[in-house]
């Protein structure tokens, strides 16, 4: 049979990537598919750089987006330069061009991801996305597939490497914040400007896609509540450790009675469980169906092999329907429309939470704080203080019992507010 010809969009990180894996596993695609996978156009923004990886003998480089979409010789459009205008118009002129797609690019379905949906099912193509959460790590097709007949009650997650592997340095090295992203940056883990990672705006965009997989409904982008790592010190590290946990940065969504509850911020994981293990620049998810339970993913989160491992899965699937009259369900709900969430608001939902109050050393301070929690219904669990008696800014940190968002964040800015606190109060949730 004829070979499957792909069109790529963008040669870097995971295009070279894909570009490998479909050189050294010739023989493995071939005989999964029957027929072999070769590039036939890859778009660039310039024709004169020097590439690090050989696209092929097949392949040739051009700057023209129109040319690449409306070659007769791809079958398949690969979306991997990322962003958000130039991608969507690219994507969408694929789609009148009768192309399927596949894309690693999250930001792009997080904020459009609807409009490609419903382009790609009036067009009767496919829109293939395992790449644009977690890297390698499966879970798209696992929600579409695998659990298709389960109710997914909670999902929870570490989505970023970058974010992951400065915790980590930060936990196992005592670094502070800002060598342990100096150190990211060195390895190629983190961007120069790493905001994307460290302000949990990447993980918010992999939680949102993955919300329209589990639950089939849109959880808008702009209504996840999203609290970044660079306020975690290495003083929280320490007391954490202390109480029993470690600090990650983790994305969720829950079920309960038929609302749903997500966000993403640093939390507090038990040292028992399997996601305060998860170190260095990997990524893991933890998925819990009504039918079989917890199921825990676990793998690289990026990188060019295994993204494009993930990207190669993709473009195998839909090389199955090439030719076929059935469109591929991209949404894993019979490409219907997908209705708005039913949400939980933020300020209703329900944590324990660890509080690191800075405060003046004099008498009366524990005494006014705990008044003030118990004016706002909120119990302490734990309480350490430490400290030089004298000295300025020390450390007050309590574990309270579970209580309403609403209620704590009132709680802090009273406490903010009290002449003896030195700094805001810092907090995070405990899973």
């Amino acid at each position: 049979m004829n070979a499957i010809r792909l069109g790529l969009a963008g040669f870097g990180t995971v295009g070279s990537g894909l570009a490998k894996i479909l050189a050294m596993n010739a023989d493995r695609i071939e005989a999964r598919l029957g027929r072999s996978i070769e590039i036939r156009s890859v778009l660039v923004r310039d024709l004169q750089k020097k590439r690090a990886f050989d696209p092929g003998p097949a392949a040739t480089f051009t700057d023209d987006p129109a040319a690449l979409v409306n070659d007769p010789d791809v079958d398949i459009v690969v979306e991997l330069m990322g962003g958000l205008d130039t991608a969507r118009r690219l994507i969408l002129d694929a789609f009148k061009a009768g192309k399927h797609v596949v894309t690693a690019n999250k930001h792009l379905l997080a904020e459009h991801g609807l409009e490609l949906f419903e382009a790609a099912s009036a067009s009767g193509v496919g829109l293939m996305f395992e790449a644009s959460c977690a890297g390698g790590i499966p879970v798209v097709q696992t929600l579409k597939e695998s659990l298709a007949g389960d109710r997914i009650t909670n999902l929870l997650g570490i989505m970023n490497g970058t974010a992951n592997y400065i915790l980590s340095e930060m936990t196992t090295k005592g670094m502070d914040f800002a060598s342990a992203l100096k150190a990211a940056q060195e390895l190629g883990y983190a961007e120069a400007d790493p905001t994307f990672d460290i302000e949990g705006l990447d993980t918010a965009h992999k939680l949102c896609v993955l919300i329209r997989m589990a639950y089939g409904v849109d959880y808008p982008l702009s209504e996840i509540p999203v609290q970044g790592i660079t306020s975690v010190t290495p003083m929280d590290i320490e007391f954490a450790r202390e109480f029993g946990y470690r600090i990650k940065l983790l994305a969720h969504v829950v079920e309960k009675d038929g609302r749903l509850e997500a966000g993403v911020h640093p939390a507090l994981v038990p040292y028992t469980y399997l996601l305060a293990r998860v170190g260095g620049n990997y990524n893991a998810v933890r998925l819990e169906g009504n039918a079989v339970g917890p199921i825990m993913l676990h793998g690289q989160g990026a990188g060019d092999l295994p993204t494009g491992s993930a990207v190669l899965a993709d473009i195998m699937n839909l090389g199955r329907r090439l030719g076929s009259c059935e469109a591929p369900d991209n949404t894993g709900f019979g490409n219907r429309p997908l209705g708005r969430a039913d949400i939980v608001p933020p300020e209703q939902s329900k944590s324990s939470y660890y509080l690191r109050f800075t405060v003046a050393d004099r008498t009366g301070v524990m005494a006014a704080i705990t008044r003030s929690m118990a004016d706002h219904g909120i119990s302490i669990a734990q309480a350490v203080q430490k400290g030089e008696a004298g000295a300025e800014g020390i450390p007050l940190v309590m574990i309270s019992h579970e209580t309403r968002a609403k209620d704590m964040e009132a709680m802090i800015a009273e406490v903010n507010a009290m002449d003896f606190a030195v700094k805001p109060c810092v907090q995070f949730r405990i899973l």
